[in-house]
C-alpha cells in the first residue's frame, strides 16, 4: 500500500508515524514547504518518497500523487483544503481524507461559520458582526457600544482562519479609560484591514464577538460525512509564556486524558460538545450539497452563556492536538482512513489508551511576532535520551538541509509528547527532557513549562467550576443563551432578535 500525505509541522510528523506504525506497512509518501526531518526519514524508512513543492497548489499535489501511484492522500494543514487539493484529488480519481473546500468553509470564513450557526439554530452560539473595512468596524463599535453592550467588551478576530494569528479580546468596562479602549480597537481593526489584504477568498475581513469567558478545550472527530465519531478532548495552551501570558500563538502545548474527559469538563459537556460539531457538519453538506470525510473539530470554549460554546471550527487535526490522540490511538489508522473513504465509519471501532498526555513546544525566541529571527539557527537535539526519559520527539519547524544540518524554520521548533497515568507526571517527565534540544549558535529557546502542572489543571478546574454553576443556573431558569440589554428611558433590548432580523434581512437581500 502506498500512502501520501501533505504538510510539514509536528501535526504532519505524528501522522506520518501513525501511518507507519500500521499493520499494513505502507509506503509512505510526502509532500511539503519545507523538509520536515522526522517525516523525511519516515518517508526513506518506509520505502516511499519526499518532495518539496507548493502544498497549496491542487495540480501540483495531484501531479505527485498520480506519479507515485498513491492509493489514497491525506491532508494535514488546513490551507491546502481551503485551496481545494482535496478536490482536485478526487477529480482525477485518487481518494483523499480531507475536507474538500466547499464543507472546509466552516473553518476557513469564521464568519460563514457564524451565520451558519445561527441560520441552523444550533446551540453553543456567539452574537457578531463582520466588516469589509476597518472604518466601518470602528462606526459600528464607536456608535453602538452604548447601546448594545455587548459591543464594549468584545473579541475582535480576522474573519478566515489565518494560522491563530491577530485575535485581540477587550474589555470595556471602566469608564475612565473608554477612550483609550476604543482607540485600541481602532488600530486593531486597521491592522486586521491590513493583514487581510493578503486574503482575496473571502469578502469579510473583520469580525467582532461577544467576549466570552471560561475554559478552552478541542473535539477532534473522525467523519465520513455520515457517521461522526468523536477523540478525546485536548486542550490547548496558545499563550506564549506561563499562565497565559503574552502574544497568543498557534499552540505551545496541550493537555488530554487520562479518560475521554479533561479533569475540567463533565461527560454530559463532551456529549453536548459532540452534538454541536455533528449539528454543524449537518449543516454545512446540507448547505453545498457536499460530502465531508476526513477531520473535523470544535474548539470549544465552557462559557457562562449558552455552555457549551463554539469559538472556531477546524477542517482538520490540531496542532498539537493531534499527537495527543494520534499518540494513544489503538485501532489501526489506516483502518479509519480507508473506513473514512468508503463510508464504513460507522462500523469501525475506534478505541483510545486510557492514558493522560502532554504536548509541549519549543520554539526560538522571535516567535511568533519575529519569525525571521527564530530562522536559520543550526539545532541539536538528543533524541536517545529524549527517548531514555520516556517521551516521544516530533519535528514542527525545522528544514534539513541537503548537506544533513537541521535549521530552524522560524516557527514551533520540536513537539515534545510524555503518555503517563496521569497529566502532571507527564508533564514532570517533559520538563526533563528540554535540555536535549539546543540550538548550537547559543540561541535562545523557550517554553512553557506550566502546561500539566498542578498549578495551571487547578486554575482551570476553578474557572470551569464557576462558569457551570453560571451557565447550569441559567439553564435551570430557562434563559441559557438569553442576552438582554436594559437602555434608561429606552427599557428593554433583546441583542439575539436584533441579530436575527439582520441576518434575516441580509439573507433576503443576498
Amino acid at each position: 500500500m502506498k500512502i501520501m500525505g501533505v504538510g510539514n509541522a509536528s501535526r504532519e510528523h505524528a501522522i506520518a508515524e501513525a501511518l507507519e506504525r500500521s499493520k499494513y506497512n505502507p509506503k509512505v509518501f510526502w509532500l511539503a514547504e519545507i523538509r520536515n526531518p522526522g517525516i523525511f526519514y519516515i518517508c526513506k524508512k518506509t520505502g516511499g518518497d519526499f518532495s518539496l513543492s507548493k502544498t497549496t497548489e491542487p495540480d501540483k499535489v495531484a501531479s505527485y500523487a498520480e506519479r507515485w501511484g498513491v492509493d489514497f492522500v491525506i491532508v494535514g494543514p488546513e490551507e491546502p483544503n481551503f485551496h481545494g487539493v482535496p478536490d482536485e484529488l478526487e477529480k482525477r480519481g485518487i481518494p483523499c481524507v480531507g475536507a474538500n473546500k466547499e464543507v472546509a468553509m466552516i473553518e476557513m470564513s469564521k464568519a460563514e461559520m457564524r451565520r451558519l450557526q445561527w441560520e441552523y439554530g444550533i446551540k453553543g452560539k456567539l452574537l457578531f458582526k463582520t466588516f469589509k473595512s476597518s472604518q466601518d468596524a470602528y462606526t459600528v463599535l464607536e456608535r453602538y457600544s452604548d447601546t448594545l453592550t455587548w459591543l464594549q467588551n468584545v473579541a475582535l478576530k480576522p474573519a478566515r482562519q489565518a494560522g491563530g494569528k491577530g485575535v485581540k479580546v477587550v474589555e470595556d468596562q471602566q469608564l475612565y479609560l473608554h477612550d483609550e479602549k476604543q482607540r485600541f480597537k481602532s488600530r486593531h481593526a486597521d491592522w486586521l484591514e491590513g493583514y487581510m489584504k493578503s486574503y482575496s477568498d473571502i469578502d469579510d475581513k473583520i469580525l467582532v464577538e461577544e467576549k466570552v469567558w471560561g475554559p478552552e478545550y478541542t473535539l477532534q472527530c473522525f467523519t465520513d460525512g455520515k457517521c461522526i465519531k468523536g477523540m478525546p478532548l485536548v486542550q490547548d495552551n496558545k499563550h506564549a509564556h506561563e499562565f497565559d501570558i503574552g502574544t497568543e500563538t498557534g499552540g505551545m502545548g496541550s493537555i488530554s486524558g487520562p479518560s475521554f474527559n479533561l479533569p475540567f469538563i463533565t461527560k454530559e459537556e463532551y456529549e453536548e460538545s459532540l452534538e454541536i460539531v455533528k449539528s454543524l457538519v449537518q449543516a454545512i453538506q446540507e448547505k453545498t450539497g457536499k460530502s465531508y470525510h476526513g477531520i473535523v473539530a470544535g474548539q470549544m470554549m465552557l462559557t457562562e452563556i449558552e455552555g457549551p460554546t463554539i469559538i472556531e471550527m477546524y477542517s482538520r487535526f490540531g496542532d498539537p492536538e493531534a499527537l495527543n490522540v494520534l499518540s494513544i490511538l489503538k485501532t489501526d489508522f489506516v483502518d479509519i482512513c480507508l473506513a473514512i473513504l468508503d463510508g464504513k465509519l460507522s462500523n469501525l471501532k475506534v478505541e483510545f489508551d486510557e492514558k493522560a498526555t502532554v504536548v509541549k513546544a519549543l520554539a526560538p525566541k522571535g516567535y511568533p511576532d519575529y519569525r525571521e529571527l527564530a530562522k536559520n539557527h543550526l539545532v541539536s537535539v538528543d533524541e536517545k535520551a529524549i527517548r531514555q526519559e520516556g517521551c516521544k520527539f516530533y519535528w514542527g519547524s525545522a528544514n534539513l538541509s541537503e548537506n544533513g544540518e537541521i535549521l530552524s524554520a522560524g516557527s514551533r521548533l520540536v513537539e515534545i509528547l510524555a503518555i503517563a497515568d496521569d497529566i502532571q507526571e507527564a508533564s514532570r517527565m517533559i520538563d526533563n527532557c528540554i535540555p536535549y534540544v539546543k540550538l548550537s549558535d547559543g540561541w535562545g529557546l523557550f517554553y512553557r513549562s506550566d502546561i500539566g502542572s498542578h498549578e495551571l489543571l487547578s486554575k482551570r478546574i476553578d474557572v470551569a467550576n464557576r462558569v457551570r454553576r453560571l451557565y447550569q443556573y441559567r439553564r435551570d431558569k430557562g434563559i441559557l443563551g438569553k442576552r438582554i440589554d436594559w437602555l434608561p428611558k429606552v427599557g428593554k433590548m433583546d441583542p439575539v432578535a436584533l441579530l436575527k432580523s439582520e441576518l434575516s434581512k441580509s439573507k433576503g437581500e443576498d
